[in-house]
């Protein structure tokens, strides 16, 4: 049995902090595939590849039984929020 999405956002959990973590298991169950999002104070500053490693290290342990990690947004929070307002914007026209 590979990962489960419990471990991977615990992980993330426990080691960045986030305000919003979104992990889906694109695998089908078997734990070899997963998509997050994450919201982390700890990016800020940082350029979207650093931001990248900081997840890839965070689940350092995890990866060596995982086969695919797409990360599909590593946002601060004032981008997060910045995001959601855009979205709202948009969808109230």
């Amino acid at each position: 049995m590979g990962v489960t999405k419990e471990v991977v956002e615990a992980t993330l959990k426990s080691k960045m902090n986030p305000s919003y973590l979104e992990v889906v298991d694109t695998s089908g169950g078997c734990g070899t595939s997963f998509v997050v999002e994450i919201v982390s104070e700890q990016f800020e500053g940082k350029r979207l590849l650093e931001r990248h490693r900081m997840v890839n290290t965070a689940l350092t342990e995890e990866m060596k039984e995982i086969h695919a990690l797409s990360i599909k947004k590593a946002l601060t929070p004032a981008q997060w929020d910045q995001q959601k307002e855009s979205n709202n914007t948009v969808a109230a026209t």
